[in-house]
């Protein structure tokens, strides 16, 4: 078995291809550096149809099965209806239920929350059960079922309605397929699952065929607000909407929309249900979903969804007459480009963490950072196969510094969840800016890390900075008992930032967050290439780039000794530069020279 690849480093592929076998390592190194790609050959291979969204949905896997476009903001995915730590993707491989279709999940995390914007097919009357909070759901087989990158299919059998899913970049695409019968598709806004909560809500109908709305909701997402648009190919014969208030500590806070569209169905007749997504608004939904979802042609999304794939997958062309080694290869490929996602609309603008709308200038706002997860594996993967994406990815966490204080550690649908330890966006960074990636703000990128490093208040980084660990035991306000783990992280993340600055030029950072009385002309004299940047409260609040003095006092003393400062011993030693291309001091009483080298 041979790999031909462009740039992927040795170590690199080795880690994604965990279990392939070899002919020899050397056969595989030699390949490797000689960066050979057979584009005629790997350009005919179907790669999407080699993933099998299946792998790591049992156990404690947390993947989904569903249908993704690569880094795709909608993650279009069957629930089961069920909580529990098994179910945090939504789906668990071992269950028998299907209870909805949502177009938020989490891959391989261990949070449970999104599941936003829930579709559910049905025939009259449907089935209901309101134990676990199963809700309305339909059993299923898994001979039913059928995926690969960008496609998932399955048959409801309590109402013999074939599903299909496929995906955009912001659009979920359902195709239902019914039997003759009198139907309907629920759409549930209300249901929520493990740590997600509805906050509020609602649907508006646009015309027979449209409507929009909105889910706001609490979880690991904070504050999330996530705006829809639906697009039905049949114009529905009714619309049954029924809202209950949500109440939280006693308080109203918001109301939670459910609503039945209803259909007479005809044997094998075909609906088709493209849903947008947006952080913005309903119009910005609007937007996404014309620009990448006019058409009501499942199929044409289909082959669009595996094209994308193949694209993606294609970076690196595996040879082999293995078709299981192949299989766990690009599913595992596939897993990585998952996630970070796509988080801001067709025209730039996105939610920021401020909660603020803000606007790109050509580049894609990127999201669902696991930071602590993936700064060691897939981010150095990216440099290779998503230059472009790794430079956009970096501009999104800029602008989160921007809007937040600080870079982020693990947002999700823009906002910090706070989870993980380590400031890991910086070594994200640095990776990209040492081997010339993009052209983000370097001078920026470089503030940012320093000062996301300077935050006292942040998990021990005080008493790190004051004792060069964490102890094991010191308490402090939100501590954790990780503090071999956060000396070992804080002090990666240093290193990262010591070896960008050493890159840019700038030999020493000197980080202020103290008052305390600093002479800047000692400073200056023992290094004029000093930058200082004075933090309060975790912000940056001055920046100095110092130079050299033009006069020095007691900083250097005299070596004469016929100097006056040799005589009168309370006598400051005052030296005045006298050359400054040569950094040439000399005293001001008798000339004797210093030179500062």
């Amino acid at each position: 078995m041979h790999i031909f690849v462009n740039v992927i480093p040795l170590n690199n592929i080795l880690l994604l291809i965990m279990k392939l076998s070899f002919i020899s390592l050397v056969a595989l190194f030699c390949s490797l550096v000689a960066c050979t790609h057979n584009s005629s050959e790997s350009k005919d291979e179907d790669y999407a149809a080699l993933v099998n969204p299946f792998i790591g949905t049992d156990f404690t896997g947390n993947t989904y099965p569903g249908a993704q476009a690569p880094f795709g903001m909608v993650q279009l995915s069957p629930d089961n209806g069920l909580a529990g730590w098994d179910r945090i993707a939504g789906y668990y491989y071992p269950d028998s239920t299907i209870a909805g279709f949502s177009h938020t999940h989490l891959s391989g995390t261990g949070a449970g929350d999104l599941y936003d914007v829930s579709f559910m097919p049905v025939t009259l009357p449907y089935k209901e059960q309101s134990e676990g909070n199963l809700g309305i759901y339909s059993k299923f087989n898994h001979s039913d079922e059928h995926a690969y990158a960008g496609y998932y299919s399955v048959l409801l059998k309590d109402y013999n309605i074939k599903v299909e899913l496929t995906a955009t970049e912001r659009v979920g695409i359902q195709r239902y397929t019914f039997p003759a019968a009198e139907s309907a598709v629920f759409l549930n806004l209300k249901k929520a699952m493990n740590w997600d909560f509805t906050n509020d809500s609602q649907i508006a109908i646009v015309d027979s065929c449209t409507i929009e709305g909105y889910r706001f909701s609490q979880g690991w997402a904070r504050d999330q607000k996530l705006f829809f648009r639906s697009r039905f190919s049949k114009p529905f014969e009714s619309v049954d909407i029924d809202t209950t208030a949500v109440v939280l500590k006693g308080q109203r806070i918001g109301t939670a929309y459910i609503a039945q569209f209803k259909f007479n169905t005809k044997d094998g007749e075909q609906i088709t249900v493209a849903t947008s997504l947006s952080s913005v608004s309903e119009e910005g939904a609007e937007k996404n979903l014309s620009a990448e979802a006019p058409h009501d042609d499942f199929d044409r999304y289909v082959a669009d969804a595996k094209d994308r794939w193949n694209a993606q997958l294609g970076k690196i062309n595996v040879q082999g007459t293995n078709t299981d080694d192949k299989v766990q290869f690009y599913t595992s490929l596939y897993h990585t480009m998952l996630a970070p996602t796509i988080y801001s609309d067709v025209d730039g603008s996105y939610r920021g963490a401020d909660g603020e709308i803000h606007k790109t200038d050509g580049w894609v706002n990127y999201s669902t950072f696991s930071l602590w997860d993936t700064y060691r594996a897939s981010h150095p993967l990216f440099t290779y196969t998503e230059p472009d994406r790794t430079n956009d990815m970096i501009k999104s966490f800029l602008a989160f510094f921007e809007q937040h204080g600080r870079l982020p550690l693990w947002p999700l649908w823009g906002g910090e969840t706070e989870m993980m330890i380590g400031y890991h966006a910086v070594p994200v960074i640095v990776d990209a800016y040492l081997k010339g990636i993009g052209d983000f703000d370097a001078e920026q990128a470089l503030n940012a890390c320093v000062v996301s490093a300077d935050m006292d208040s942040y998990r021990g980084l005080g008493l790190y900075k004051k004792h060069g660990y964490i102890p094991y035991n010191i308490t402090y306000d939100n501590s954790e008992n990780w503090s071999l783990s956060k000396t070992l992280e804080y002090a990666y993340d240093d290193y990262c930032i010591a070896r960008m600055a050493e890159k840019m030029g700038k030999k020493d950072i000197l980080k202020i967050d103290e008052e305390f009385a600093l002479d800047f002309d000692v400073l200056g004299y023992l290094d004029p290439n000093i930058t200082v940047c004075i933090i309060k409260d975790g912000k940056l609040v001055e920046k100095k780039k110092l130079q050299l003095p033009q006069k020095i006092i007691n900083v250097e003393k005299c070596k004469n000794p016929r100097c006056i400062t040799s005589v009168e011993q309370g006598l400051d030693h005052v030296f005045y530069l006298a050359n400054k291309d040569k950094r040439i001091y000399r005293c001001l009483y008798c000339e004797t020279k210093v030179e500062k080298k």
